[in-house]
């Protein structure tokens, strides 16, 4: 096998490792991938685009709701759960799950983009 595709075999197989070190990845992901087979091969990355695409436009909504004068809590109540605090307190938490739903498209984005690199160089993607 050609060194280039082993060295990205390689920094596929150690990026990977670290997501699932670091939690980004886990055994959800993992089924998620056993689903995928040659009829379908970018199923992993189609369903998790609409999970992002969901997500985004939840995080729209919440934060539309939030910026509001008069908060409609049943309408966010929709959304999640429970909201605790005042509404700076949520417009806080809301920041904070922006930014880590940020974080984890960024790194699954660019797990992608190292399997997509390794298949165009004639690489196969190893299973964790």
């Amino acid at each position: 096998m050609d060194s280039a595709v082993l060295q990205l075999q390689r920094q596929l197989s150690d990026y990977k490792t670290s997501l699932y070190n670091e939690g980004f990845l886990d055994d959800q992901f993992t089924q998620l991938q056993q689903l995928q087979d040659e009829s379908n091969p970018d199923f992993v990355v189609e369903v998790v685009s609409l999970f992002f695409e969901d997500s985004e436009r939840l995080l729209t909504e919440l934060t539309k709701t939030l910026d509001q004068h008069s908060i409609d809590f049943r309408k966010v109540d929709a959304h999640v759960h429970q909201l605790k605090g005042s509404s700076s307190r949520c417009l806080k938490c809301l920041q904070q799950v922006k930014n880590e739903y940020t974080l984890v498209k960024n790194k699954l984005e660019t797990l992608f983009k190292f399997e997509q690199q390794l298949l165009a160089a004639g690489g196969s993607i190893p299973m964790q």
